[in-house]
């Protein structure tokens, strides 16, 4: 299942902090698993971060497609637990990416590879946003409302994606360069 996969690889542990030294009451201090790696391991994390994704909008389509075979009457209670599932698994793999944009911003001090990483998760955000858009204009209730905004929207998802890979390309050859 994607969330199990995205959540045990996005999995931060948790460390007792030090009540005595504040006086307040013992709190759970995270630890990130990726603190002291070298640059090309947190440049890995992306693109292995990125499979994730892929995967997760795969997952996406799947249930769609099987959403719109399945009727009618439509199966919409499990497209709607498959969409429960991938925006988990997508959640995990933001709060991961934004952990490495800063990491790279604030500690490693690569203001150029943070930038690129803000990025592809603004695209992300954009592609996924688009991909929910054109699944819901392509339900049963709205399919044949407007064909030219359907490839207006599928024009976008792909020039997305050619921008994410443009992103992925430039992170890994300015990781190359920063080391």
């Amino acid at each position: 299942m994607i969330i199990t996969e995205a959540a045990a690889e996005s999995a931060v542990p948790a460390v007792p902090g030090d009540a005595e030294a504040t006086g307040a009451p013992e709190r759970e201090q995270l630890v990130w698993p990726w603190k002291d790696a070298a640059i090309r391991a947190l440049v890995q994390r992306i693109h292995q971060l990125q499979a994730e994704r892929a995967q997760a909008f795969r997952r996406l389509e799947e249930g769609h497609r099987q959403y719109l075979s399945s009727g009618p009457p439509y199966d919409f209670p499990r497209y709607r637990s498959t969409v429960h599932e991938v925006t988990q698994a997508f959640a995990a793999a933001s709060r991961e990416v934004l952990a490495v944009e800063a990491e790279l911003a604030g500690p490693r001090a690569q203001p150029l590879l943070a930038s690129h990483v803000r990025r592809l998760q603004q695209l992300e955000e954009t592609r996924l946003a688009t991909v929910a858009l054109l699944q819901l204009i392509g339900t049963p209730e709205l399919t044949g409302q407007d064909n030219l905004q359907m490839h207006q929207l599928k024009m976008k998802v792909i020039k997305t994606m050619e921008a994410i890979s443009e992103v992925l390309q430039d992170l890994r050859f300015d990781a190359e360069s920063a080391e």
